[in-house]
């Protein structure tokens, strides 16, 4: 039986465009227009280009619990942030596994709101519902009233900002202020997951073809999620499901530090996340450049020294902007080591890869 797939707010725009079409977490979902995924990227590198990312979750917490009850749900504190700024976390089991990695947004002293991933929003939904019972606060499911388009690159800034008020050029990294692009009020959130500047324009889901126009008219060519993906891998950034998911804890995903043990309000997670801090990890996600000749791709196995599979590649692909190819992988804990060569096999043929500290691209500053 074929898989109902839900469409955005945008997807007869992508249709138009002449984007391939793919299923992606439970949508359908443009993977690339008629420019191809290189050229694509190159775009958001060099200028600009936009992303619908409407598919994403919007839950929100409003009440005078909502700040306590964030807080046991999720490992950041956030209780430090003030009216208009954001958060990246993660929420997580009681066994320390990532529920999904997430943003937080505070609107207001009694109004936040969790941003989660596509394929999770009924996962998370469910999650926090059950673990925020008993707070002073209503959780709500809001993701049908928003959508949600990123303008990403050097250009991105400037380009919303002649749009959408001058003011923008101010806001902070993960600040968010609103906007208006045409007769349609925006929120604009400098956040973005490519390693480029730019926005994240939450948009009321009918004025989304509006400003989906009103970008393309401005400069802002479309850009898929493969070139999402490549953007994403080069920055090293984390995707959910394939680098992290319910089995894997943030500290030992190189994610420890947004996981605040401190902050008077334990997370849930709290006690596994303490001891893998205090024990140390059994093992660690690292990432790697291949100096061999070759493409890796999602799965392949990595070997030890003596030839016996002990991890995986959990995100591998080319990458554009520095050139080869570049992942990230779960290793044995021992075997983390900047500057020491995994050895690679897929489809039968072992490759040759450096393990590398940082990301693979940091944007000029």
């Amino acid at each position: 039986m074929a898989e109902t797939l839900a469409n955005t707010p945008l997807h007869d725009a992508h249709v138009e465009l002449g984007a391939k079409m793919v299923a992606f977490g439970g949508w359908h979902m443009p993977i690339q227009y008629s420019a191809g995924i290189l050229a694509e990227h190159r775009a958001v590198r060099e200028r600009c280009g936009m992303f619908d990312v409407s598919h994403m979750g919007e839950i929100d917490f409003c009440g005078r619990g909502a700040i306590a009850c964030v807080q046991r749900l999720v490992t950041n504190d956030i209780a430090k942030l003030t009216d208009g700024r954001a958060a990246y976390t993660v929420t997580c089991h009681d066994h320390g596994g990532i529920v999904d990695d997430c943003i937080v947004y505070r609107i207001g002293p009694e109004h936040l709101r969790i941003v989660v991933n596509a394929a999770n929003i009924a996962k998370d939904f469910a999650h926090f519902r059950t673990h925020g019972a008993g707070f002073d606060c209503t959780i709500e499911d809001v993701s049908s009233e928003w959508a949600l388009i990123a303008v990403q690159g050097p250009a991105a800034v400037g380009l919303v900002a002649e749009l959408a008020g001058s003011s923008l050029r101010d806001v902070p990294s993960f600040g968010f202020a609103p906007g208006r692009i045409g007769d349609v009020e925006v929120v604009a959130a400098r956040t973005g997951y490519t390693g480029e500047d730019g926005f994240e324009l939450f948009i009321p889901t009918a004025g989304a073809v509006s400003v989906w126009h009103a970008l393309l008219k401005a400069g802002a060519p479309a850009i898929g999620l493969g070139a999402r993906d490549t953007l994403r891998l080069e920055a090293r950034l984390s995707l959910y499901g394939n680098d992290i998911d319910d089995t894997t804890d943030p500290i030992s995903a190189g994610l420890g530090w947004v996981v605040k043990l401190d902050k008077g309000i334990a997370c849930v997670g709290h006690d596994a996340l303490a001891t893998v801090r205090g024990a140390g990890s059994t093992r660690k996600l690292v990432g790697f450049r291949v100096v061999d000749r070759g493409i890796i791709r999602d799965g392949a196995d990595i070997l030890d020294d003596a030839g016996a599979i002990v991890g995986r590649v959990s995100s591998g692909g080319v990458a554009p902007t520095v050139g080869g190819s570049v992942g990230l992988g779960w290793v044995p804990a021992a075997m983390a080591q900047t500057g020491r060569t995994l050895q690679l096999q897929q489809r039968g043929k072992t490759m040759a890869a450096e393990q590398v500290a940082g990301p693979f691209y940091r944007r000029p500053k």
